[in-house]
Formats: structure tokens, sequence, C-alpha cells
């Protein structure tokens, strides 16, 4: 939380504990600025807009200028990417004027929003999932995590890298290699990961699905690949070709339904070749981290709607009180 609150002007920091108790301070998820527009301030249990707080045009620039550094380098490859990285993995997701060149954005300009994104690790997040995704052996099955936004799929990918890596909850310790895209699990900030990502882990940050999957197989000789966030169809071959070479795989999805990920173009391959053994579908109904249904990789049934809770994740801070289930291994 210091992290956050340090490259924020005094002022702003200011404004906002006026506006919310400190207990409140300690459930801080987001805080957005906007230039000419009220601040808002995402909290677990409300948001509020905190209108003596409006970013002028000079100081989006400094502010902009602050959180990069003033490194010239620096901010030119951020904006491409669309947001900033701070220490202790807090990302500052950036919106404004798109520069577009080749078909490729180039860069955001005149920047308008920040949206301070504050990351909280939840250890043990993963729990009830890691047994229904490990073989009668401990060793990882290939697994599809598929849930809507705001489901816990981010974070219940980074306690299973963590438990896989240090051999935590049953499993087997593995090399995993991590191709993290967007950088979202670790949130690495000059290559070290800011999250627990656990020991074993090897990093691949900013690099595109399918070459960081070749990268890490023929560099880092992983025994688990974990990629967030299937899209395209090239990633789905990238992951084969680790099947192919003998990796185990983790990987995630956007979607709701077995329905929903059977039409969906980036993971035909993946099912047409039964490569994942097991679906994880999490609940948009209950809170982040709720499993709905698990599904062997022919889709029959091995776990239904127990409302099983692993852990709140960053986007859910409401009191709950996890329901211990016992998952045998039905395999």
């Amino acid at each position: 939380m210091e992290e956050v609150l340090n490259v924020l002007p005094p002022y702003i920091v200011s404004k906002i504990k006026e506006s919310v108790t400190a207990s409140e301070l300690n459930e801080l998820e987001e805080i957005r600025l906007r230039v000419h527009r009220p601040t808002e301030v995402v909290l677990t249990s409300r948001s509020i807009m905190i209108d003596s707080i409006q970013l002028t045009q000079e100081e989006s620039k400094r502010f902009l200028a602050r959180i990069s550094q003033h490194s010239v380098y620096r901010l030119e490859e951020e904006l491409k990417r669309g947001f900033i990285t701070l220490p202790g993995g807090h990302r500052i997701g950036l919106s404004g004027s798109v520069n577009i060149q080749d078909g490729m954005v180039k860069a955001i300009s005149h920047v308008s929003s920040f949206n301070i994104r504050v990351a909280r690790a939840i250890i043990g997040s993963a729990q009830m999932i890691s047994p229904m995704i490990m073989d009668n052996h401990s060793n990882v099955l290939n697994t599809l995590i598929v849930g809507p936004p705001k489901t816990g799929k981010t974070t219940i990918l980074r306690d299973i890298i963590r438990q896989i890596s240090d051999a935590e909850n049953g499993f087997q310790h593995h090399r995993v290699g991590l191709i993290d895209e967007r950088n979202e699990i670790a949130a690495t900030l000059n290559g070290i990961p800011q999250q627990p990502v656990g020991n074993r882990t090897d990093v691949m940050s900013d690099c595109p699905k399918a070459e960081g999957i070749i990268m890490m197989i023929r560099s880092m000789s992983p025994e688990v690949i974990v990629v967030d966030e299937i899209g395209h169809e090239k990633d789905s071959q990238g992951l084969l070709e680790a099947v192919y070479a003998g990796v185990k795989l983790i990987c995630s999805v956007h979607g709701e339904s077995i329905e929903d990920i059977q039409k969906r173009p980036s993971i035909q391959a993946l099912i047409r070749e039964r490569a994942i053994e097991r679906f994880v579908f999490l609940d948009r109904l209950s809170p982040p981290g709720t499993v709905k249904n698990v599904y062997n990789h022919r889709f029959e049934e091995i776990k239904r709607a127990e409302r099983i809770r692993s852990v709140q994740h960053e986007m859910d801070r409401h009191a709950a009180h996890p329901v211990h289930v016992h998952v045998g291994r039905n395999r």
C-alpha cells in the first residue's frame, strides 16, 4: 500500500485520507484519476467520487513523468502496453489518445485517465482447487481455468504456480515456466517478480504467448508451462507444442460454460486433441475464487457446484467464511 501512496502527490493522499476511514483505506482496490473530472476511489464495499481532486492537464503530465521515473525510454515502452508497473506489483493503467503506426499501437498520447490498481497476493487462494488438478502421484494435470472477468482467474493461477513450484498442498515440486504476456501474474519490475510465484519459477514477461512458450522450452526446460488468458489460435498451437514436448499446462480463458469454450476458436486445437485433462469453471455469482464445476477431458463432470470457496482475491474484500469440502480424486 505504501508504494501506491508514495507515488501520489501529497495533496491527493491527504484528500483521500480525509474521505475514507483508516479501515476502509486497508480495503482500497483502485484509485482512478481523470483529467478535469472527480477522482474515484474504489473500496471493497463502496465507490466514492472526490470532487476536490481533479487533475489538470499539466498535473497529468507531471504525474506521468513521476511514475515513469522521468525515463523517456521507459515511458515510450510502457505507453505501448497501456500500463506502468510499480514496486510491489501495483499497476497504473493508462488511457487517452492512441497513436497507431502500421496498424499497431505505437503509444498512448495525451493521457487522460490513470487507474491505480492495488495488488494483493492471496496466499492459499488455490487451496481447494489444487487437489482437483493433480493425479494420484501428485503430479500436475493439464488444466484450463474458465471464468468471466473478476472471478479470480489470475489470482488463482498465481497461487497454483507458487504451490507447484514450492511443492505445497500435496504437489510434487516442478520447474515452472510462466509466460506472463501482460505482466499481471508475476508483476515483474526490472525482470524481478514482485508477486510470490515460487522458488522454481522462471518468468518470461511482456512476451507473446506462442513465442514465449517455445523460448521457455528451449532455454529453461520447464516441467510445467503457465499462461493467462488464451486469446488466439496461435496460443493454443504453442501450448500443443509444449504438450508434445512432454510439458504440463496450466492456463486460463474467459467463459462461463462448456458451450462457451467449445465455440472459442482460440482453444479448438486443445479441445480437439484432448490436451486438457481438467476444466475448472469459476462462478460469476458467488465470491471470486468459487469453483462451480470441474470436468475431465471428455467433459464428464467430476465435481459439481458445492460452492467450493478458495480465498478472497484482489477485487473481493467482503468478509467470507470458506466452506471446507473434502475433494476426492475421482480419476
